[in-house]
């Protein structure tokens, strides 16, 4: 039976943690499967405090969580792929695509690619874990697009469940326009499933992709789903929504994440810290001087009055 598109929901550092994917689930469809943020190793193979809250599985309730390593050598491999096993999990996904310069200084995340040896090297350690799944997640190069090219001969022998390459270089960051060629001429070489990634933010756009990559096994959207929470499910089409439909939807998914966020945090300048950073993507639409009083509002109380009015008042 051939495999059914899918849409995963790209994990974004800082945004798409526990709580909110938890929240996100209860309120909008059309998503297959969710990741966490990476997890890495701090100095002496210490794990973040935070990583472990984000991995309890007593903490997540979406249906499909895949959590997301950062290793840069198979000792690193073993340790997180060992923790993820010891947690409950049997799947992983590994993380070749951060293009942060901190991490890719460490030739870790996209900073891995330009070193075909090291890649090999440190993918090899799959072996190992005959009873873990994994995909991997990449970048089409860290300079140039030629980059994802020489890695092909070891991708393609690899144990991987799926591909998932961003449509531009790790240098690129999220900056000028993705590489359709890059991708394409990876896409015609690679012989396992494959995912695309890379401004995904209207179901046109997805609608496209599917009809210029037709082997595609689906597509990656982290910020499209951010800014548009329907938009998988408006891909999906198994639900129409109405203009008060959608507004009533994302009030009431706002208000359910105000409230686990409040019920998480003691603090009310950490609560409306991460509310506010909500609006760095949430309905990109929204007229500036809403976001101006969203961002000016110093209280819990001035907070929930300023998104009350805006609701009313859209």
């Amino acid at each position: 039976m051939e495999n059914r598109f899918e849409i995963h929901f790209a994990p974004i550092q800082g945004y798409t943690d526990w709580i909110y994917r938890n929240t996100f689930a209860c309120f909008f469809g059309g998503v297959d499967a969710y990741y966490t943020p990476f997890i890495r190793l701090e100095k002496g193979n210490a794990f973040r405090n935070r990583d472990m809250r984000d991995l309890d599985p007593k903490n997540n309730t979406v249906a499909r969580l895949i959590p997301q390593i950062l290793p840069g050598s198979p000792e690193e491999f073993r340790i997180l792929a060992g923790k993820i096993r010891e947690m409950g999990y049997r799947q992983a996904d590994i993380n070749f695509g951060c293009p942060f310069p901190l991490i890719a200084h460490q030739k870790k995340g996209a900073g891995i690619l330009p070193y075909p040896e090291r890649v090999k090297t440190v993918l090899q350690t799959i072996d190992e874990f005959p009873d873990l799944d994994f995909s991997l997640k990449m970048r089409l190069g860290w300079e140039s697009a030629g980059e994802c090219m020489d890695l092909l001969s070891v991708i393609n022998n690899l144990r991987l469940c799926w591909i998932t390459v961003h449509a531009r270089t790790g240098k690129q960051q999220y900056k000028g326009t993705v590489d359709e060629e890059g991708f394409a001429s990876f896409y015609r070489q690679c012989t396992r499933p494959l995912f695309y990634n890379g401004d995904l933010i209207s179901v046109e756009q997805i609608q496209n992709i599917v009809a210029q990559y037709p082997l595609l096994r689906g597509v990656f959207v982290g910020r499209g789903l951010l800014s548009s929470p329907l938009l998988a499910a408006d891909f999906q089409g198994n639900e129409t929504f109405s203009e008060e439909l959608r507004k009533k939807r994302f009030f009431d998914f706002h208000e359910a994440l105000f409230s686990a966020y409040e019920s998480y945090f003691n603090d009310e300048r950490l609560l409306l810290q991460k509310m506010k950073s909500v609006w760095d993507y949430f309905l990109p639409e929204t007229d500036r001087k809403w976001l101006k009083r969203i961002r000016k509002a110093g209280r819990r109380d001035d907070y929930q009055t300023v998104i009350k009015e805006l609701f009313r008042t859209n």
